[in-house]
């Protein structure tokens, strides 16, 4: 494959195999941003842990200091009083039966859902649907909920998912180029800490093996784990 002048230039004027601490990869990274979109920033932490193993496997939701994700359209599987509290949350899409028909069809008009518990039967039948885009609702998540105020509220203002992958390693977006390197800072530390929170008791030997910090476009960079602390 052909590489791009940018990909050669990044190759020829930035060190790949050094650490650096979060701020001056920040400034690598916004050196080589396009500016022809706002790019996310995103973290990647390697975990000592075996991620087949069910019990070091780490799941969970996590609200970061400073938001950037743009505006979340929020879907409810609800009946009766359910269905109006979700609907005074402040839910996008309210409905049951009819909702779960449109689903069905392909249409998928929401980035978020969450189900009452009562509904959970019926919307089990979309997880071939839902499933693969990582819209199951589920209540280690907080989307299988009665409590339509926080459930709501907390994808509203950006809830954050994370899980390990089969490599041990977690990923999100923490930032957009947009935010200054305080914000993004900030975030980064704030998810380093909810990690290291996270940690299963079985895990042994060195939790945090690596961070990586990259821009869509841009190269993934090593950081020192005390620039994040």
């Amino acid at each position: 494959m052909r590489m791009s002048k940018k990909k050669k230039l990044i190759n020829k004027e930035v060190d790949l195999l050094k650490k650096y601490t979060l701020k001056d990869a920040l400034e690598i990274q916004r050196k080589y941003a396009t500016k022809k979109f706002d790019e996310s920033i995103d973290i990647c932490i390697k975990l000592g842990v075996d991620a087949k193993k069910s019990d070091q496997a780490i799941r969970g939701v996590m609200k970061l200091p400073n938001r950037f994700a743009k505006e979340i359209t929020v879907a409810v599987f609800a009946e009766g009083k359910d269905a109006e509290n979700a609907r005074n949350a402040g839910a996008d899409l309210v409905g049951s039966d009819e909702l779960i028909e449109e689903v069905k069809s392909g249409k998928i008009n929401f980035s978020k859902c969450i189900s009452t518990p009562e509904m959970m039967a019926k919307v089990g039948t979309l997880g071939q649907v839902l499933g693969p885009k990582g819209m199951m609702p589920n209540p280690k998540l907080g989307t299988v909920s009665k409590d339509m105020e926080k459930a709501v509220g907390d994808l509203k203002e950006g809830q954050l998912e994370f899980k390990t992958d089969k490599g041990g390693l977690v990923h999100a977006s923490i930032g957009k180029c947009s935010l200054n390197d305080e914000q993004i800072v900030n975030n980064a530390k704030f998810f380093y800490n909810e990690i290291l929170k996270n940690k299963p008791s079985s895990s042994k030997g060195i939790f945090i093996k690596g961070i990586f910090i990259s821009t869509t476009l841009g190269p993934g960079l090593k950081i020192e784990e005390s620039s994040v602390i």
